[in-house]
């Protein structure tokens, strides 16, 4: 279709040099003078069309949209007519997509949930009401700004910069304190942002209510559990006093009342960790040095099972963070390897960085776990096995622990494992958390 049009155009444009040639001729033989008949029939041509290409470019310089273009007649008329019915082409298609984007902030406006669109910088192109509503978000002032230089907590910025959004993200909203907001940030087009965000106020308050709960109930049993393991040592120091039939009774009472002290424990140290968002002695680790010693306590812990420990470090690998915390953490992965893996089997410990950051995996040829298990495995009192769990002395709050850890750290637990082939245990870190030491 487009070939024949530009047949059709270059048909007329020669036609009508040529009627202008013959006009020319037919001149010259009436005056005897071809030459100058041709010259003023061609300067008078050139000077219409020159005045026509003025005409456009006055046109397209100062129309008002949707204005129709001069009018004109013969080619130049096809040319005006043409641009006029794309014209209203465009209106058209203009007129139903600013109807699909009136539908679409029509139905946005109305939800209660918030919904930001930025580009691929983090500025503010747009926003809804309920953004207004829970961020603080002013119209038309805010158009354009960083949004972090709206959202102020340290935690979405860094949540931002680090183009990781598989989670979303909960802080306090920046118009008050009192009000939760969970963010969630999702990337389209080319690499601009759509900004989700959700009031769970509500939730977050259970949420406090049920730890406040845990961490105060588990508080006020340590006194009476203090007291009554003190009794039964006691009695047992004195056993030669106490009727034998009552020594088997009082040996469980207080295996059990040791193994209720160490959950308690436990319960305390995971309402301190979810207390702040950062550990307070935030210090550069050698990480290296504390693996090392972790493994001469997993190596005691095997004892007579006769596992085969190994540690690969890089000891000018450090991470910033609490030692204490990151202790805890890494001494659970390694004695969990040592209570799952059966007798005379591996363990491999390694610590080693590279461009995503540091990273620290523990690999056993244990008895391995289902994939069904997997996802729930850093929840509270999650068992995979009830009577295995029982029989190793765990609290089922481990993994709870060293989830809570990483977090406080810029980090993340990775969990690969195959049932009878062992199980991998990977503690991945940002590397802002990372300080390379020279060597």
């Amino acid at each position: 279709m487009r070939c024949i049009v530009n047949q059709d155009w270059r048909g007329a444009v020669v036609r009508r040099l040529l009627l202008l040639i013959g006009a020319c001729l037919l001149l010259g033989f009436v005056t005897g003078e071809y030459g100058w008949a041709l010259a003023i029939g061609l300067a008078v041509h050139l000077g219409w069309t020159l005045s026509q290409l003025l005409r456009l470019h006055k046109w397209l310089r100062e129309h008002r949209p949707d204005e129709p273009p001069p009018d004109g007649y013969g080619l130049w008329g096809e040319v005006f007519d043409s641009i006029y019915h794309l014209q209203r082409r465009n209106q058209k298609a203009r007129g139903r997509l600013q109807a699909v984007i009136d539908r679409v902030q029509e139905s946005t406006a109305a939800l209660k949930d918030a919904v930001v669109m930025l580009d691929s910088q983090g500025n503010l192109e747009w926003w809804n009401r309920a953004a207004e509503t829970l961020l603080g978000l002013k119209t038309p002032q805010d158009s354009g700004q960083p949004i972090a230089n709206l959202v102020r907590d340290p935690r979405f910025k860094d949540y931002f910069e680090r183009g990781n959004y598989a989670d979303a993200l909960e802080i306090p909203s920046p118009v008050s304190d009192r009000r939760r907001l969970q963010v969630h940030i999702t990337q389209y087009g080319n690499r601009e942002h759509l900004l989700l965000v959700r009031d769970v106020t509500r939730l977050h308050q259970l949420e406090q209510m049920r730890k406040d709960f845990v961490a105060n109930v588990s508080h006020e049993l340590r006194t009476p559990l203090t007291v009554i393991s003190g009794y039964l040592e006691t009695l047992l120091d004195n056993v030669e006093a106490v009727n034998p039939r009552w020594l088997r009774p009082l040996q469980q009472m207080q295996q059990q009342g040791a193994r209720m002290q160490t959950l308690l424990n436990d319960l305390l140290l995971l309402a301190k960790l979810e207390a702040t968002d950062y550990p307070s002695d935030n210090q550069p680790v050698a990480v290296d040095l504390m693996l090392l010693s972790i493994k001469n306590d997993a190596q005691a812990l095997s004892a007579a099972q006769d596992h085969r420990i190994t540690l690969e470090a890089d000891s000018h690998l450090k991470l910033k963070g609490s030692e204490a915390e990151l202790r805890s953490a890494f001494s659970n992965l390694v004695f969990n390897a040592v209570k799952y893996t059966p007798a005379g089997g591996e363990i491999h410990i390694r610590w080693w960085g590279n461009e995503e950051g540091a990273h620290l995996s523990v690999q056993d040829s244990g008895i391995g776990i289902e994939a069904k298990h997997l996802p729930r495995l850093t929840e509270r009192f999650y068992r995979v096995d009830s009577s295995r769990a029982s029989n190793t002395g765990g609290t089922g709050l481990g993994l709870a622990i060293v989830k809570h850890v990483l977090l406080r750290h810029r980090g993340h637990l990775g969990i690969v494992s195959e049932l009878g082939r062992g199980s991998t245990f990977t503690c991945h870190f940002a590397p802002a958390q990372v300080v390379q030491r020279a060597r």
